[in-house]
């Protein structure tokens, strides 16, 4: 186990679903972060899959497995509740593509360039080429064929936004394979946490400010250059403290295990039940039912994923010897 990568997917879903508690928080704004969060769950995917070495049909299939059943049965159970109904979107558009989850939308397209970045390119220099092209393919498109008319370059059903989750893999790819963990001396983790700090508050002065002035609005994509700054700031402080972490009490990373091994499937059932328990009752009573019922409806869909998944293969493992 990589504890600051377990750390980093706790966080990420962590960040991902308080960034939804828009009407369980007296005051939205403590509801931020979850562009953040986005960015850390890519970039601990582009960590974890730097290993490959099948073809791509099975590899691809491999991941597609990973996403999609327990994709299809929370979307299959919630329509049955009556949550959601065919209206704006399709049958297809509900199971298929591009689905109600922006994550799924963006991960399924963004394996395809990665497999053959993590498989193909060996060096460093080659990754670094391969990610500065991203980025000026990234700000053609931004400068070209983007609406800058106002602030909207976090949105997570954009295209767009695709540029900034790819980079983020690329430079989870990058810490697997060339960054080795940071130097565990305490100046060095105390000058790491001061810059980590100082691009958090850069990061969200500078959403603030190209978000409520419009005649910034044409700048906005810095603030996305922020966020990966941050990202490789975050990357770089939890690798230092890979050692301090090793050393919590069993119980600590137990509950921080348990995060982590549910993060798709805390993102994939928060939806509805922030929609319908956020005002259940006065803050901050309303969090905890709201953070509780989403800890046991993700359980209880992972449980089910793979009671399904594992009794579809005994299927297909008897039909295959008949």
């Amino acid at each position: 186990m990589v504890f600051f990568i377990t750390a980093l997917r706790a966080l990420a879903a962590i960040l991902i679903t308080n960034a939804h508690y828009t009407d369980v928080y007296p005051v939205s704004i403590i509801a931020s972060g979850g562009l953040l969060g986005d960015v850390l769950f890519f970039a601990v995917s582009g960590y974890c899959l730097s290993n490959i070495r099948t073809g791509f049909l099975p590899w691809y299939g491999k991941r597609l497995m990973r996403v999609y059943p327990p994709v299809l049965l929370i979307t299959l159970i919630y329509m049955l509740l009556g949550f959601y109904r065919l209206g704006e979107w399709n049958l297809a558009q509900w199971y298929l593509y591009p689905t109600y989850y922006h994550f799924v939308a963006s991960i399924i397209v963004l394996y395809i360039p990665y497999y053959f970045v993590a498989k193909y390119v060996k060096s460093r220099k080659q990754l670094l080429a391969v990610a500065g092209a991203v980025l000026a393919v990234w700000v053609l498109a931004y400068a070209f064929g983007y609406d800058k008319s106002r602030y909207h370059i976090d949105t997570v059903r954009e295209p767009m936004i695709r540029f900034l989750f790819f980079e983020a893999m690329l430079m989870g790819l990058y810490f697997k394979r060339f960054q080795r963990p940071g130097s565990t001396n305490r100046g060095k983790r105390c000058l790491s946490f001061l810059l980590l700090f100082a691009l958090i508050v850069l990061y969200f002065a500078t959403k603030l400010l190209f978000s409520r002035r419009a005649s910034l609005a044409p700048w906005q994509l810095l603030n996305q250059f922020v966020l990966l700054a941050l990202l490789y700031s975050v990357f770089s402080h939890m690798s230092r403290t890979e050692g301090w972490l090793h050393r919590l009490p069993a119980g600590v990373w137990k509950a921080v295990s348990f995060l982590a091994g549910l993060t798709l499937e805390i993102y994939l059932v928060q939806y509805v039940v922030i929609e319908q328990l956020a005002k259940a009752a006065p803050f901050p009573l309303n969090w905890l039912i709201v953070t509780g019922v989403i800890l046991l409806a993700a359980f209880a869909l992972q449980w089910l994923n793979s009671a399904v998944v594992k009794g579809a293969e005994r299927i297909i493992g008897r039909m295959r010897k008949a």
